[in-house]
C-alpha cells in the first residue's frame, strides 16, 4: 500500500488544495493517465492526460462512479475489487472501456490502494500499443486461415467415402427381408445423410460475398425477427445509430453472421432460464480502428449482447474455433461461419464476456470499395 509523506518544507499550498492536495502534485505531471477514486469508487482527482484520453474534464471527472465514466466494465471492476481486498497494487494488461461519446479504447491498468484522506484507489491507465494489437490480429487472422484450409481439406476427404458408405446401405437395405436388418440401414443412411449436411456446412461458408449496397439496420430487423420468432419468450432490444449509411456488403452474409450470433446468445439464455432475459442490437461509428492489417478512420460497429451466464472460461479463447461448442448438441459451426464471413468482408469479429454481460462486436469498414 502506498502511504503518502509530506515533505519536511512543503511548498506553499495550490488553490484546488484538498485532503488529497499531496497525493495530487505527485501525480500531476505523470505521462500516463491517472484518477484518484474514494472508497465508494467515484472519482477525486483526475490528472491531465486522464482528461485527455478520456475527454471529460476534472470539473465533470470529479464526483463520479467509475460506471457513469466507463459504463460497465467487468475487467475494471474486478482489478479494482481485488486491489482493494487484498491491499497491494494489482495490474490487468487488457481492457475494453467504452466512455460515453467515444469509442472503445484498450487499455492497460494499475490499481493501487493509497493511505490518504478522501482517498482509496489510484488508476493509471496506459495505451496498448497499436503495435501489438496489429500483430494480435494478425495473428488471428493466421489462425483464421488456417482453420478455413483445414475444413475444407477434412470436408472433402470425407466428403466422398460417406456417399460409399451410404449408396453401400441402401444396396443392402434392397437385399435384405428381415425388418430388423432393414431397421439397422436406414440408421445408417440417416446418419450418413446428417454427416453429409455437416460436411456442407463446413464449405458453404468459402464462396465469395456477392456485394451490393446494404443497409446494416434493414439486416438487424430481419435477423431481430427471426430470433424472436424462435423464441418468443426473450425480447431483442434495438439500439440503433440512423446515421450510420449504406455499406457494400452480402446481406445474405451479414444475416447469417448476426443470426449465429443471436441464436447463440437465446440459446443459452433459454437454457440457464435467466429470469429477465434480453438481447441488444447495437450500432455505432468506431473510429480509428486497424481492420485486416488496415488502418480506417472509420468503422460500423455492430454490438450484439446478452444478459446470460457468459461463456465458460475454458472457451472463450477458443469460441471461433471450428466444432468447439458449450452447448450439448450443439455443432460448433456458428461463430466459425460468422468469423469467416466478417474476414470476408474485411473486417473482425470481437467477443468479450462475463457472467451477466456477453458481448460479440462486429467492425466492418465503411468506406472499403467492393469488386
Amino acid at each position: 500500500m502506498l502511504r503518502i509523506v509530506p515533505p519536511s518544507s512543503p511548498p506553499p499550498p495550490l488553490p484546488h488544495e484538498g485532503p488529497i492536495a499531496l497525493l495530487e502534485r505527485g501525480l500531476e505531471l505523470i505521462a500516463t493517465a491517472v484518477l484518484v477514486v474514494d472508497e465508494a469508487r467515484r472519482v477525486v482527482w483526475a490528472n491531465p492526460a486522464a482528461e485527455n484520453l478520456f475527454e471529460w474534464s476534472i470539473a465533470r471527472l470529479r464526483g463520479q462512479p467509475l460506471d457513469a465514466v466507463f459504463g460497465r466494465a467487468p475487467g475494471l471492476d474486478e482489478l479494482v475489487e481485488r486491489a482493494a481486498a487484498t491491499g497491494a497494487p494489482c495490474a490487468e494488461q487488457e481492457l475494453a472501456l467504452e466512455p460515453p461519446g467515444r469509442s472503445r479504447l484498450h487499455l492497460a491498468c494499475t490499481a493501487s490502494p493509497v493511505d490518504a484522506p478522501g482517498a482509496a484507489l489510484v488508476l493509471e491507465f496506459r495505451r496498448i500499443d497499436q503495435q501489438l494489437k496489429v500483430a494480435r490480429e494478425a495473428r488471428q487472422l493466421e489462425q483464421q486461415e488456417v482453420n478455413r484450409e483445414l475444413i475444407r481439406n477434412l470436408a472433402h476427404e470425407i466428403r466422398n467415402p460417406l456417399g460409399g458408405i451410404r449408396g453401400a446401405a441402401q444396396l443392402l437395405q434392397v437385399e435384405l427381408d428381415r425388418p430388423q436388418l432393414i431397421e439397422y440401414t436406414e440408421v445408417i443412411i440417416a446418419e450418413a445423410d446428417r454427416l453429409r449436411a455437416l460436411v456442407d456446412r463446413l464449405l458453404s461458408p468459402h464462396r465469395a460475398p456477392a456485394y451490393r449496397r446494404t443497409n446494416v439496420h434493414e439486416v438487424l430487423v430481419r435477423v431481430k425477427g427471426l430470433v424472436q420468432a424462435e423464441f418468443p419468450a426473450i425480447p431483442v432490444v434495438c439500439d440503433f445509430d440512423t446515421s450510420l449509411p449504406d455499406i457494400d456488403a452480402d446481406p445474405g452474409q451479414l444475416v447469417q453472421t448476426a443470426l449465429n450470433i443471436a441464436r447463440n446468445a437465446a440459446q443459452a439464455l433459454s437454457a440457464a432460464a435467466q429470469p429477465a432475459p434480453a438481447i441488444g442490437f447495437v450500432t455505432r461509428v468506431a473510429r480509428g480502428v486497424t481492420l485486416a492489417k488496415r488502418h480506417h478512420r472509420t468503422a460500423l460497429s455492430i454490438a450484439i449482447e446478452d444478459n446470460g451466464p457468459g461463456i465458460p472460461a475454458e472457451l472463450r479463447e477458443r469460441v471461433f474455433f471450428p466444432l468447439v461448442s458449450g452447448r450439448d448438441g450443439g455443432s460448433g459451426l456458428g461463430l466459425t461461419i460468422a468469423q469467416t464471413y466478417v474476414s470476408q468482408h474485411g473486417g473482425t469479429i470481437e467477443c468479450e464476456s462475463a457472467p451477466g454481460r456477453t458481448v460479440f462486436r462486429i467492425l466492418l469498414p465503411l468506406a472499403a470499395a467492393r469488386d
